[in-house]
């Protein structure tokens, strides 16, 4: 009579075990496959919850005033998309122009009557120009900047839809995550496989990290234009107040910052043969302007985040090489991330040492 019980009893603990090794798999595959679905519009993902979490208070505002969810997060986009977007078409509309204008200079620099009229002002500039042509194939190197510049010409209209689309979808994303963000915290707080006091701690770090790395961002961007302007003012260049303004606000695009507009300004005062103002600019650029960064950002960002400066330096700068201008916000929100869920192990199994401990007593 036991025999076939047990045969039972074993066969069903076997199906048990086939069956919830069966589901893990197609959950692993199912969680692979959501991944391949998703990392086309990881970028739109990241920008849009960072969005969401900076323009929550703005939205629960609205909510108070309006009482309907779906009109205030629309304003909330709105206002989101005047503080953000505006800026950035501003800027692109007058670095293109500055751009043409920076060319239209250089092909009529790089002129021979242009070239031997700045010889004959300048001894050294002669000199220069003497040393460049025997060594630089100046035809040469316009006709591979030329190029270049065409190619690149073509990868920034694609850059540029590419870019149109990823802003559309994050400004869709960003919408429904403020008019049903509770909806989205309950989700993920029944998927996640954490308390809810653990769910709470992750919940604030990421929220801290991303507050701390926006603002942050913006601190120093302001405080590199308010350097690169009274630089401008100091050396006597033209409209140092929205050259500097320009900079703070290039300081905020990754790969790009204040260089883009100092750099050509530098130039041009070599080649105008102020080399003593030329030289201040770009040692005030390179060390004061571009070296602050690096320094004055982890501190800040790390003062929130509490963590080290060179722990908020590792997160910001190898999540911007890993991971591209998201990196910025996902950088320090993994290293905070990983941390937190470090010290909940720790304490789980702190706890569950001191369990063992009392039943053996």
């Amino acid at each position: 009579m036991d025999g076939p019980k047990v045969a039972a009893h074993d066969k069903s603990v076997f199906s048990l075990t086939v069956s919830k090794a069966i589901i893990t798999a197609g959950v692993v595959v199912g969680l692979f496959l959501c991944y391949l679905l998703a990392v086309p519009f990881i970028p739109a993902m990241i920008w849009s919850a960072t969005l969401a979490l900076l323009f929550i208070p703005l939205q629960i505002r609205l909510e108070n005033i309006i009482a309907r969810p779906s009109i205030a997060a629309g304003i909330s986009m709105i206002v989101a998309a005047i503080i953000v977007v505006v800026p950035a078409i501003v800027v692109s509309t007058i670095l293109l122009r500055e751009a043409l204008k920076g060319l239209e200079l250089v092909s009529g620099t790089l002129g021979s009557r242009t070239l031997a009229e700045l010889s004959s002002q300048s001894p050294a500039v002669a000199a220069i120009i003497d040393w460049a042509r025997g060594w630089l194939n100046i035809p040469r190197i316009t006709e591979n900047v030329q190029a270049t510049l065409t190619g690149w010409s073509g990868q920034f209209i694609q850059g540029s839809i590419m870019g149109l689309i990823t802003l559309l979808i994050t400004f869709f994303f960003l919408f429904y995550l403020l008019r049903d963000r509770d909806k989205v915290r309950a989700t993920l707080k029944d998927i996640l496989p954490f308390s809810d006091n653990q769910f709470a701690v992750l919940q604030g770090r990421v929220v801290d990290t991303v507050f701390a790395s926006v603002y942050g961002t913006i601190a120093v961007a302001a405080l590199q234009g308010t350097l690169g302007g009274l630089m401008f003012w100091w050396l006597g260049l033209p409209s140092p107040v929205f050259w500097g303004v320009l900079m703070g606000l290039l300081a905020i695009v990754p790969f790009l910052g204040a260089f883009i507009i100092w750099v050509p300004a530098a130039a041009f005062l070599a080649l105008s043969g102020n080399f003593g103002a030329a030289i201040i600019l770009t040692i005030w650029g390179t060390v004061v302007v571009g070296l602050i960064d690096n320094i004055i950002y982890p501190i800040l960002v790390g003062g929130r985040l509490q963590l080290h400066s060179a722990v908020s330096f590792l997160a910001i700068m190898g999540g911007l090489v890993l991971l591209g201008p998201s990196g910025i916000v996902l950088g320090p929100i993994i290293i905070t991330v990983t941390l937190s869920m470090m010290s909940m192990l720790r304490e789980s199994l702190h706890g569950q040492g001191e369990s063992a401990e009392g039943a053996v007593e």
